[in-house]
C-alpha cells in the first residue's frame, strides 16, 4: 500500500530472487577446483564442460560438470591421487573463503564422477590429441610425421566386474591375482602426445588393437614399431593408405646378399617378401589373405650394435622407404633408435603419473580413469612443448617428471581471486621457466637395463585367497625344509 515506505526505514531495497540466485552461484564458483584449470584451461574445449540442458550434470552445484572434471583431472595429477584428497582441498578452499565446510565424505564426489559421460571425456581426449600433435622438425626423413606404436599392461582392483571384462592370468590362483588390461597406443614421436589408444584383455595381441586405430594415420605418415608389429598384412594395409613402415624384422629369416633384388649399401638390401601361407590362427579370413599382393618389395637394413651393455649384438630393420637417396640408411637407423622414446612415454604415464595400478572398482569407471589420465598426460605434454618452444629447446630435453612437479607446486598459487591478468601471466611465464630450467642431459647409446637394484621386503607371497592364507610365524627366520 505504501511502496516508498520500505526504503527510508529499512535502509535498503528488498533483494530479488535473481540476485539471491546469482549470489549462490558466485559462492559455488568460489568452491572451485579450477586452480589446475588456470594452467590447462586453454587446452580443454569449453563446450565440453558446459552444464547439460536437462537431466544429469545440469545442476549448478559444488560438484557441477566443470568442477567434477577439474577435480578428477587434479586427482590424477596429485602425488597421492585419492578421492579423500579432493574433498580435503575443497574443505581448505572453503575455509579460506569463510564459507561453510563441506562434508568429509567422498560419496558426493564419487557419485559426480560416475555421472561424467565417457563420451564427453572421449571428445576432450580427441581434442587434446589433435592440438598436441606437431609437425616433425628433426630434419630426418624429409620431416615426415612419425607415429610410434607400442603396447603395455595395466592392473586394477580385484572385483568380480573387473575380472569379467579383464580376467587375470590363468597361471594365477583365484583370489591371488589381479585383472589385467592390454593397451596399445599411438604416440607422436615429435611432441610425445598420445594420439589414440585401444584397450583389450590378456587374449588380445597388439596387432589387432593397432588395427582399430588405422584412422589415426594419414597419407604421408611413417609408422614406427618394434618386432611385435612385423606383419605382412599390416605393412600392405599401411602402404595402401600411403603410410610407410619402419619395423624390426621378426618371424622371418633375414635375406642374404645373394638372394636380394639389389644391394643398396654395405648393410642395405632391396628384398622381396612372398605372401605367407594362410593359417587358421590368423585374425583375418582366407579371402582377405587372397586379396593381398603375392609379393612385396621392402628394404632390409642390418644394424650392428657394438655398444657395451646392450643385450643384443645386432638386429634388422625392415622398411617400405625404398629410395636410398631420399631416405639414407643412416637416417632410418637414427629414427629407429628413437623408438625407445615410446618406452619413456609409457613410463611417464604409468610410473610418474601412477596409472600402472588403477583405482576404480567397475569397468565403466576404469575406462573413465584411463581417459582422464591420458587427457592429463596430453595436457602436460603440450605445456612442455610450449615451454620448450619459448626456451628454444628440443622437447626431448624437457623432463616430464620435473614438469609435473612444477605444475603441482604452481597450481595452488592460482587460488587467489585477487590476482590480476598480468600477475597470472607472470605466474605462467615463471612456470614455463621452471619447466625448462634444467634440461635433461643427452646420453646417446646409454644402456637402460630393465632391472631393480633394491630388494623387496622378505614377506610371503599370497598363494591362496586371503581368507585361507595362513601367515608363517617368524618369517625372517623361516627356511624351507626338505
Amino acid at each position: 500500500m505504501l511502496p516508498g515506505f520500505y526504503r527510508p526505514f529499512r535502509g535498503r531495497k528488498r533483494r530479488s530472487a535473481q540476485q539471491i540466485f546469482a549470489d549462490k552461484i558466485a559462492l559455488i564458483k568460489q568452491k572451485s577446483f579450477k586452480q589446475i584449470g588456470e594452467i590447462f584451461g586453454r587446452f580443454i574445449p569449453d563446450e565440453c564442460l558446459k552444464p547439460e540442458p536437462t537431466g544429469i550434470m545440469s545442476r549448478r552445484s559444488i560438484f557441477s560438470k566443470e568442477n567434477t572434471f577439474w577435480a578428477f583431472l587434479g586427482q590424477v595429477l596429485d602425488a597421492d591421487g585419492g578421492c579423500k584428497e579432493v574433498v580435503r582441498k575443497l574443505q581448505s578452499y572453503a575455509s579460506l573463503k569463510g564459507a561453510k565446510l563441506p562434508s568429509s565424505s567422498t560419496a558426493s564426489y564419487c557419485t559426480a564422477r560416475k555421472k561424467l559421460s565417457e563420451h564427453t571425456l572421449t571428445e576432450i581426449f580427441q581434442y587434446t590429441s589433435v592440438q598436441g600433435d606437431r609437425a616433425t622438425r628433426t630434419g630426418l626423413l624429409r620431416n615426415r610425421r612419425v607415429i610410434v606404436v607400442d603396447g603395455t599392461g595395466l592392473s586394477m582392483p580385484d572385483t568380480p566386474a573387473n575380472q569379467e571384462v579383464w580376467p587375470q592370468s590363468a597361471t594365477q590362483k583365484p583370489g591371488c591375482g589381479f585383472p589385467s588390461a592390454r593397451v596399445c597406443a599411438c604416440f607422436s614421436l615429435e611432441s610425445g602426445s598420445l594420439l589414440s589408444y585401444a584397450i583389450g584383455n590378456k587374449k588380445n595381441n597388439e596387432l589387432p588393437l593397432l588395427r582399430k586405430q588405422w584412422k589415426t594415420f594419414k597419407s604421408g605418415d611413417i609408422f614406427l614399431g618394434d618386432k611385435g608389429f612385423c606383419s605382412y598384412y599390416d605393412v600392405v594395409k599401411f602402404k595402401e593408405q600411403g603410410v610407410d613402415s619402419v619395423i624390426t624384422l621378426a618371424r622371418r629369416k633375414p635375406v642374404s646378399r645373394s638372394k636380394c633384388l639389389k644391394v643398396l649399401g654395405p648393410n642395405d638390401l632391396l628384398i622381396k617378401w612372398d605372401r605367407p601361407k594362410y593359417s587358421p590362427q590368423l585374425s583375418y579370413t582366407r579371402e582377405t589373405m587372397a586379396q593381398l599382393p603375392e609379393e612385396l618389395q621392402l628394404r632390409q637394413i642390418q644394424v650392428v650394435v657394438d655398444q657395451p651393455g646392450f643385450r643384443t649384438a645386432g638386429f634388422y630393420i625392415v622398411t617400405t622407404l625404398l629410395d636410398p637417396a631420399q631416405y639414407p640408411c643412416e637416417e632410418i637407423v637414427r629414427l629407429y633408435l628413437k623408438r625407445w622414446d615410446v618406452e619413456l612415454f609409457f613410463r611417464d604415464i604409468k610410473i610418474t603419473m601412477g596409472m600402472d595400478v588403477l583405482r576404480c572398482q567397475s569397468p565403466d569407471m576404469i575406462r573413465k580413469e584411463i581417459l582422464i589420465n591420458l587427457i592429463a598426460y596430453n595436457c602436460v605434454r603440450r605445456l612442455m612443448y610450449e615451454a620448450a618452444g619459448k626456451a628454444n629447446l628440443p622437447v626431448r630435453q624437457v623432463s616430464f617428471k620435473g614438469s609435473l612437479q612444477a605444475i603441482r607446486s604452481w597450481s595452488p598459487q592460482f587460488e587467489s581471486d585477487k590476482l590480476s591478468k598480468a600477475e597470472r601471466n607472470k605466474l605462467l611465464n615463471d612456470l614455463y621457466g621452471a619447466v625448462t630450467g634444467l634440461p635433461l642431459p643427452q646420453r646417446p647409446g646409454r644402456s637402460e637395463p630393465r632391472c631393480k637394484k633394491r630388494r623387496p621386503k622378505p614377506y610371503q607371497l599370497l598363494t591362496k585367497p586371503r581368507h585361507e592364507m595362513k601367515e608363517i610365524e617368524h618369517r625372517s627366520r623361516y627356511r624351507k625344509t626338505a
